[in-house]
């Protein structure tokens, strides 16, 4: 959420960023209901400071006996509660409809975001490692990981659904072990592992700004009220929601959680295999710090740089990019992607995500801290997936697979994997 004034001075810009993100929203009709919304405050107000004066000299007349004037003001003081009336069920809809719209406008881009549609348009930063070559006819993760046990899609789907699975003894091992090792990775830079909802209210996910825009993707219960998260930084944001915090030093939050999205409109993308599922598990990072951009940018490079020495430990070959506008969500002023090399897709696929929102979104949640002289400024947030299972498992599987059918297990996961250095049909698990 963006402040109101900050939207007057901007609106050409807004609107501009509104199309370039895909958004359907009117800047311009947002700033004439919020004047219409202010007119009518003023109108309501009026009428109650003379309800209340009138009010006050009834009283009055009637302590010193005059009730035929007090009766003449009563009448008075009726008219002005039938223009209340009148007045204000049109300021609780213009006040809700300002609302509405202010929940649609974007947050503005940094200076360095590529333009474009789509995903196309993404602007390659740096590469890293060689994509896999081999001197065999490689397999897939979904026939690496039905020859080895590792995965069964047919029961899954037989089960739940289309985009569902199971993974079975090592697979499940090598899901597990690839989140731990996140995990470890960020407590020693610091970071609070925390065991968070994954239920929450519509609330919450309005605050971290996922609704109203997000909602197709996510799942609901509405005989509880509660939703489905589809990542844990909701609930990490929430948190502090409503809070003034001490920042002097960033605060860095971490969550392992399963998550959850509908995939609404993904209908015949990614329909093998694991890369594009209903239910999967994500180590998520959030930082909120002081609103200072060069912050905030320092950040954003410290939790990318975390997802890549990740990528490094598991000795997979990726490359980050620079997000454009067209495929960046409307919260996000700064996004790169991580993609990792899918041999059976001949190309890079997305398996992480950093974001800058600076302010946009600690707005909406109302999360603040006071600055040198005192006064409350809003914090900058951050969010970064550190690892996302199973999609992960895709590379894993594929980039480490050998002739023999058999997986390298990478040494940084083996303290994860009781120490076993390959995956074969006849292992351990």
């Amino acid at each position: 959420m963006l402040d109101m004034r900050f939207i007057r001075e901007n609106e050409e810009l807004l609107q501009e960023t509104a199309v370039r993100k895909g958004l359907t929203v009117s800047v311009g009709e947002l700033l004439r209901t919020d004047d219409e919304r202010k007119q009518a405050l003023s109108e309501v107000e009026r009428w109650r400071q003379e309800r209340n004066r009138l009010s006050e000299r009834i009283s009055q007349l009637m302590r010193t006996g005059d009730r035929a004037e007090a009766e003449r003001l009563r009448a008075e003081a009726k008219a002005a509660g039938t223009a209340l009336t009148a007045l204000e069920p049109r300021l609780e809809a213009l006040d809700a409809r300002c609302k509405e719209l202010m929940l649609l406008v974007p947050n503005v881009v940094s200076p360095d975001t590529p333009i474009g549609v789509s995903d196309a348009d993404n602007v390659e930063i740096r590469r890293v490692g060689t994509p896999t070559s081999f001197g065999f006819e490689p397999q897939d993760h979904v026939a690496l990981g039905e020859s080895l046990g590792l995965i069964d899609i047919a029961r899954g789907v037989k089960v739940a659904g289309s985009r569902n699975y199971y993974l079975l003894g090592a697979g499940l091992h090598l899901h597990r072990a690839v989140q731990q090792l996140a995990v470890d990775l960020l407590v020693k830079k610091g970071f609070t592992a925390m065991d968070v909802p994954l239920l929450v209210r519509e609330e919450t996910l309005t605050g971290a700004g996922f609704f109203p825009g997000g909602r197709e993707q996510t799942f609901e219960l509405p005989d509880d009220g509660k939703w489905l998260v589809g990542t844990s930084e909701a609930s990490l944001v929430s948190y502090y929601a409503d809070e003034i915090v001490d920042v002097s030093q960033p605060i860095r939050l971490a969550a392992v959680t399963s998550c959850f999205r509908r995939e609404i409109g993904s209908a015949g993308r990614d329909v093998r295999g694991l890369y594009r599922v209903h239910q999967f598990a994500k180590v998520e990072q959030v930082v909120i710090c002081r609103g200072e951009a060069e912050q905030s940018e320092l950040m954003l490079q410290q939790i990318t740089a975390n997802a890549e020495e990740l990528l490094t430990l598991l000795e997979l070959p990726y490359r980050v990019v620079a997000v454009c506008t067209g495929d960046m969500g409307q919260k996000n002023y700064k996004q790169y992607d991580i993609e990792t090399w899918m041999p059976s897709r001949s190309g890079y696929g997305e398996t992480h995500s950093s974001s800058n929102l600076r302010d946009f979104q600690a707005r909406r949640a109302n999360i603040r801290y006071r600055d040198e002289d005192g006064k409350l400024r809003y914090c900058h947030t951050l969010n970064n997936t550190a690892v996302a299972s199973p999609r992960i498992l895709i590379p894993l599987l594929e980039n480490h697979q050998r002739e023999d059918g058999s997986v390298y297990i990478p040494p940084a996961l083996r303290p994860y994997m009781y120490g076993i250095e390959e995956i074969r049909r006849t292992g351990a698990f």
